[in-house]
């Protein structure tokens, strides 16, 4: 079976349907994939892009947003890399009403590091990451 690694655009176009041609293009590919007619894979970098795209360019609501999120997670032949920190990082976010790659970012650093160093202490802070004390001020 053919992998097919999916791009933000494609599920973009899907979820607009601001490009009709687009539209029927990607859902066919999402019911090829839910089929088993190819194995469809994407990853953390498009979902990012993903939220950054649908709540700038289109006023999508944060909570909305991770809706959306959640539901392509959820999609049936969707290979999701790194499946696991996704679904920490989307609870992270709703239970502290951050949004998703902050989310991902804190999810990553508790599992990977033991504190996390950045000047955006306050947002992190309330994600319950431990923080990285600079040395020096």
């Amino acid at each position: 079976m053919k992998r097919v690694f999916a791009d933000t655009n494609v599920f973009l176009r899907f979820l607009t349907r601001d490009e009709e041609g687009q539209f029927e293009r990607a859902g066919h590919l999402f019911a090829a994939a839910a089929e088993g007619r190819v194995a469809l894979v994407t990853g953390p970098p498009v979902l990012f892009e993903l939220a950054w795209t649908l709540r700038r360019a289109y006023k999508v609501p944060r909570e909305r947003c991770l809706d959306v999120l959640s539901a392509l997670a959820a999609l049936r032949g969707l290979t999701l890399l790194d499946r696991e920190r996704v679904e920490a990082a989307l609870a992270l976010a709703r239970q502290n009403g951050r949004e998703f790659a902050d989310a991902y970012i804190a999810a990553s650093a508790s599992a990977t590091a033991e504190a996390l160093a950045t000047f955006d202490r306050a947002d992190f802070a309330r994600l319950g990451v431990e923080l990285w004390e600079w040395e020096g001020g």
